[in-house]
């Protein structure tokens, strides 16, 4: 029990000790329903008593990684700062959910090494939707900026996005529902133990 200032009690929702964090890393194209399909899942789990954090990309942009631009060195850094960030949480029994693009493979596969070295699980996900239904849901407005002239350097369209050859789970969230999507990582992460 916890008693806070008010002088109330209440009673800890705290995880039990000992629970295994890991990062689930959710890969894909601009408006592909990763951020949609990870504040789900960090809905579920968080019913469950599970300590999660969902490590945004527009977030972290803003605030991390404030000043780095859109080059390939720049993306990496910003994926390899996320990826310390949320692997320092995973192996502090936090389920991190990281709805990141992270466009290129080496990227992705640096991360996985962090956390391989330390003994943290990691997850990737990749969020299969095609670029001609994420233009469609242009969620943030960029596919239609893009074809206006207005940006250029967008993933998947005149930049590039190398999808994952082999991750451990493939979701294509233009065939299901975002509760159907959440359901199959959720249950991934049941299999392996993580929730």
């Amino acid at each position: 029990m916890t008693q806070p200032a008010t002088g109330t009690v209440r009673e800890c929702t705290c995880p039990p000790a000992g629970e295994r964090g890991a990062t689930v890393w959710l890969t894909g194209l601009p408006s592909a329903g990763k951020t949609t399909i990870a504040y789900e899942l960090a809905g579920r789990l968080r019913e469950e008593g599970h300590r999660v954090e969902v490590l945004d990309g527009d977030e972290i942009r803003a605030f991390l990684s404030a000043g780095l631009g859109f080059s390939r060195r720049d993306r990496d850094a910003n994926v390899q700062r996320i990826g310390l960030v949320a692997e320092v949480l995973a192996r502090n029994g936090v389920k991190a959910i990281v709805p990141v693009i992270a466009p290129y493979a080496d990227s992705r596969e640096a991360v996985r090494g962090r956390h391989a070295a330390s003994g943290t699980p990691y997850i990737e996900v990749h969020v299969a939707t095609p670029v001609e239904v994420c233009s469609v849901r242009d969620v943030k407005g960029l596919y239609g900026m893009q074809a206006a002239g207005e940006i250029s350097g967008l993933t998947g369209v005149d930049d590039p996005y190398e999808e994952p050859e082999s991750p451990d789970l493939r979701i294509e969230s233009h065939t299901r529902t975002v509760q159907e999507s959440a359901a199959a990582l959720h249950a991934l992460l049941t299999e392996e133990r993580l929730a």
